[in-house]
């Protein structure tokens, strides 16, 4: 055997002497010691340096130990047991994990003795099940958790760690594994509580077949009697999940065993027959009308009682109770509005049928929100150049074609305006006196050449000298327009929707004089002039809707002779979108390019001085149309609020844009800006509800006080 000493004393140095007089040789009698025999250690070290203990425990165990210089201190440790070698490392890694060092092994056998904060992130071996270290060793161990969830196992697991030193615990949720760093006992401790806690539940599904109840009415008096008990302050595992399978009419209940065992047997003691022979039930519809029900359930109840009378009708040929089979089967079936619910009448046979039929047809009917993109484009240039002239005594040019006025017409109006009418005076003899009146002479008239400059666009240059007149004329027109209109519109599934954003324009569509031409009587109607959308949307099996589409875009164009003129781009389609896709119904893309020119023969053709003779007009007009067509199926409240929240956040943020630029000519003026979107906005509570709430305080009063 070996002490935890040096062999040979004599060769020491006295520092290295009283280290070793610190050691206790245990001697074992010499006939005992072979070469075979394992070598046994008895340490024992007071008031020892800790580096030279880690020079000690190497020599001995013949391992090259790398020491951190921030590894400083004196130990006291001692040993009453014999330890073997395996045990006399675990010895040494327990004595420095309690002086808050510890070991970390390298690939090659080098052993670095670090501070235990510093060793999680040092080279530390990540261990397996197969091999997961022992004692004090530094170790890495990854753990798969299948049942529970890392994020809140984790914190609780920290716990037992100590995350000030070398313990470290990380939980990764995509994989819901934990990693975990610390000495091989702490880790195998985290591990066997991981798989004591990492089980699943009891959480079977069961099914209840239900044989005269409906199965989601059971489901909504179990869910209302698991809210009245307080469902919120139980654990999950506790609250059983309760669904309806209406096609089979069953309930399918999840959770833990006696939870699913309260629920199946007071599903089953709903679920008996009823024992009157009639029966008339009320039943209130949730979504669908009442009036539009009833037709389709008398259809339904007539088939059936069709089919009771055929088949009781050959059972009596045979045997024979066939008017007896058809006693009281008179159903009656009548909708109350107001209430918006139906009154049936009927066996219990025909009224689980019914209530069968009424329970798939009264379901939330999904909504489809349809915007359209209205985008149209419209420029148009055009020029007009023409030179007229005149002579008095005969000859000259006139043109009226584009925006020309005729210099025919300019000198009509010229020549009116330029006379003056003399005055004259009239004498006339009344009552044997002569009385004399005088007329003044009249103003020129103007009124001629005003209308006919009032067609005047562009430039007029014009002369006259001696018999000769000319007039030039010059206009370039250029009309950009950009328009982009975007309505939308909600409705419900097969619903037609309508929308109209415009004016309605009075139109003359006839007139009647009266006797003598007189009092004219005009016959006007009225006609909408704007932006229109029609649709009805169906939706189809999936994601897909069909849409039938009326789009029309209309405005008043000009005036005209006999009334004014509307322009229209109409679309009248059916088409295939689906959720969320745009579409486009149509468009137009036309370019119209018109050259006039009006000129005199032969001399209209001279270079140059062939612009003397004649007028020229180009007009061109270019103008691109497209509609597009988005339809987005809403199926929950929840996404409508949604929709509706960002519709309002945009209209707001246009009103806080356009209150931050404020109004011109009054700067200091606040504009109008919708308040902040709050979900928690609802609607008012009814009438029971309110007399409820009134009648809560007044019973918590007429308590009687209970007595000492």
């Amino acid at each position: 055997m070996k002490s935890g000493q040096f062999s040979l004393f004599s060769r020491r140095s006295l520092a290295s002497m009283l280290v070793a007089a610190a050691l206790s040789a245990v001697l074992v009698p010499a006939a005992s010691v072979v070469a075979q025999e394992e070598v046994m250690y008895s340490p024992n070290f007071k008031g020892t340096d800790i580096n030279e203990f880690i020079n000690i425990v190497g020599m001995n165990l013949k391992k090259t130990i790398i020491v951190d210089p921030q590894v400083r201190g004196r130990i006291n440790v001692r040993s009453y047991e014999m330890l073997n070698e395996q045990q006399y490392y675990q010895f040494f890694l327990n004595v420095l994990e309690v002086y808050s060092f510890a070991v970390v092994e390298m690939d090659n056998g080098v052993l670095k003795v670090v501070r235990n904060k510093d060793a999680k992130t040092s080279n530390i071996p990540v261990v397996t099940d197969d091999s997961p270290g022992q004692g004090d060793e530094m170790v890495t161990r990854v753990v798969q958790v299948r049942n529970v969830s890392v994020r809140e196992l984790a914190p609780l697991l920290r716990q037992f760690s100590n995350q000030a030193g070398g313990g470290h615990v990380v939980n990764y949720d995509p994989s819901n594994v934990i990693m975990m760093t610390g000495p091989a006992a702490v880790v195998n401790r985290l591990v066997d509580i991981i798989q004591r806690v990492d089980k699943a539940g009891d959480q079977e599904l069961e099914i209840v077949k239900l044989q005269y109840a409906s199965a989601p009415e059971i489901v909504r008096i179990l869910e209302s009697i698991y809210k009245s008990q307080g469902r919120a302050e139980q654990p999950d595992f506790l609250v059983p999940r309760i669904v309806a399978d209406e096609r089979t009419n069953s309930v399918i209940v999840s959770g833990e065993l006696q939870a699913r065992q309260r629920v199946i047997e007071l599903a089953k003691r709903l679920d008996s027959e009823l024992q009157t022979s009639g029966n008339t039930r009320v039943f209130y519809l949730k979504y669908a009308k009442a009036e539009e029900l009833v037709p389709v359930l008398k259809g339904v109840s007539d088939s059936i009682v069709a089919e009771v009378q055929g088949a009781t009708g050959a059972a009596g040929a045979q045997g024979g109770r066939s008017a007896s089979a058809n006693q009281g089967r008179a159903i009656s079936i009548e909708a109350h509005a107001d209430s918006n619910s139906l009154v049936i009448t009927a066996q219990p046979d025909m009224m689980r049928s019914l209530e069968e039929v009424l329970r798939q047809l009264d379901i939330r009917r999904a909504q489809v929100l349809v915007e359209a993109i209205i985008v149209e484009v419209f420029e148009g240039d055009g020029t007009d150049f023409g030179v007229q002239w005149l002579n008095a005594n005969g000859g000259g040019t006139n043109f009226n074609n584009g925006n020309t006025i005729p210099i025919i017409s300019v000198a009509g109006g010229a020549a009116v305006a330029s006379q003056v009418t003399k005055g004259s005076t009239t004498t006339t003899i009344v009552d044997g006196r002569e009385v004399t009146t005088t007329v003044p002479d009249s103003n020129r008239d103007y009124s001629l050449l005003a209308d006919v400059l009032s067609g005047l666009n562009g430039a007029m240059v014009g002369f006259y000298k001696g018999d000769w007149a000319a007039v030039l004329q010059a206009v370039r027109t250029s009309t950009n327009s950009n328009v982009l209109a975007t309505p939308h519109i909600t409705t419900m599934d097969n619903q037609e929707a309508f929308f109209l954003v415009g004016q309605e324009v009075p139109v003359i569509t006839g007139s009647t004089t009266g006797s003598n031409n007189t009092n004219p009587f005009q016959q006007v109607d009225r006609q909408e002039v704007g932006i229109k959308l029609k649709v009805t949307p169906q939706i189809n099996e999936g994601d897909a809707v069909q849409l039938t589409i009326e789009q029309e875009v209309s405005s008043i164009g000009g005036a005209t002779a006999v009334d004014i003129t509307i322009n229209k781009r109409e679309i009248k389609t059916t088409v295939m979108a689906d959720d969320g896709a745009t579409v486009v119904l149509g468009g137009l893309i036309d370019e119209d390019v018109q050259e006039s020119e009006s000129k005199v023969p032969l001399l209209g053709d001279i270079p140059i001085l062939g612009h003397l003779f004649k007028s020229t007009s180009v007009t061109k007009q270019k103008r691109n149309l497209m509609v597009f067509i988005k339809a987005t199926i809403v199926r929950e409240g929840s996404a409508i609020s949604g929709i509706s929240k960002t519709k309002y956040n945009y209209i707001r943020a246009e009103q806080l844009k356009r209150q931050e630029e404020g109004i011109r000519l009054m700067p200091m003026t606040d504009q109008v800006v919708l308040p902040e979107w709050d979900d928690s906005l609802a609607l008012p509570p009814t009438f029971d509800e309110y007399m409820d709430k009134q009648q809560q305080p007044a019973a918590g009063a007429a308590e009687p006080r209970k007595q000492d």
